[in-house]
């Protein structure tokens, strides 16, 4: 049975996927037929199941790896022909060497290698499934796609959903990159101050607040918070930017973390991990 025909300008490595993708589904169980042709440059590739094997979710299942293709070669061809382009316009205040990271970056999420799964990747991947799906019910619709073609017709109809991608990688990129240089300002203020006390233990409780003491087991944050008084609106004040910054001032040789998993905020024990380095012991 013919499920569905494909038609392809470009290089080998389009049809090595194909293959790629047969024998991906045969480990699953799935057995499928190709059956290419080329005229000049171009690949035509249709691709069958045996009807007696032939059902919704087989399918479903061919259609969606398929699909998953089309969109990976729609995003090479951007990325080769729009996206630098795209990149030097928008964010023209960018070096060379950031808009390397973040091609680098936007390579990892677009082509989905290596994520970290987090609130940026979660969004892309959310969107890069949205433009999967629409590739799917094109093909379930018609049964045939010349991909070259669908390129050039249909590519402005995803590109607001790629930018969304983009712009989201940068924005990620741009707000690791001001924590990168405000941890480097912090580090640096330790290195240069004299420290004051020589062991802080900050132990968090079972209700995710703090406690923190001195190494002879005295409660020290009212100092810490006489520190900053002077200099901060009592009612605005946050516990975590109080013990941060009485630990930058004190400028302890160790600091000791009990009970880690309890913290409901982990960007403030990163950011004091992140500071202090090799002075943080966690317990």
């Amino acid at each position: 049975m013919l499920l569905m025909k494909l038609a392809y300008e470009g290089e080998e490595a389009f049809m090595d996927n194909i293959q790629e993708i047969r024998e991906l589904l045969k480990s699953k169980g799935i057995i499928i037929g190709i059956s290419e042709s080329i005229e000049k440059n171009t690949h035509f590739v249709k691709i069958f199941c045996d009807d007696k094997d032939y059902n919704e979710k087989l399918q479903n299942n061919i259609y969606l790896y398929i699909s998953n293709l089309i969109y990976k070669t729609i995003m090479e061809n951007f990325r080769r022909k729009e996206m630098l382009e795209y990149l030097t316009e928008n964010y023209f205040f960018l070096n060379h060497e950031e808009i390397i990271d973040i091609d680098n970056e936007i390579n990892k999420i677009v082509f989905q290698k290596n994520i970290i799964m987090d609130e940026t990747s979660v969004y892309c991947l959310n969107r890069i499934n949205s433009i999967v799906e629409n590739i799917k019910a094109f093909l379930k619709e018609t049964g045939y796609i010349n991909i070259n073609g669908f390129i050039r017709f249909r590519m402005k109809a995803m590109i607001d959903t790629i930018e969304e991608i983009i712009d989201k990688i940068v924005d990620k990129y741009m707000v690791e990159k001001e924590y990168n240089e405000f941890i480097k300002l912090l580090k640096y203020f330790v290195d240069v101050q004299e420290c004051k006390i020589e062991e802080i233990d900050l132990r968090i409780l079972n209700n995710g607040l703090y406690e923190i003491k001195n190494g002879l087991g005295e409660d020290v944050f009212k100092e810490f918070l006489n520190e900053i008084k002077d200099n901060a609106d009592e009612n605005t004040i946050n516990i975590e930017d109080v013990i941060i910054s009485g630990l930058i001032t004190n400028a302890p040789r160790k600091i000791k973390i009990f009970n880690e998993v309890k913290c409901n905020n982990k960007e403030f024990l990163r950011t004091i991990k992140n500071v202090f380095g090799e002075r943080v012991e966690v317990y």
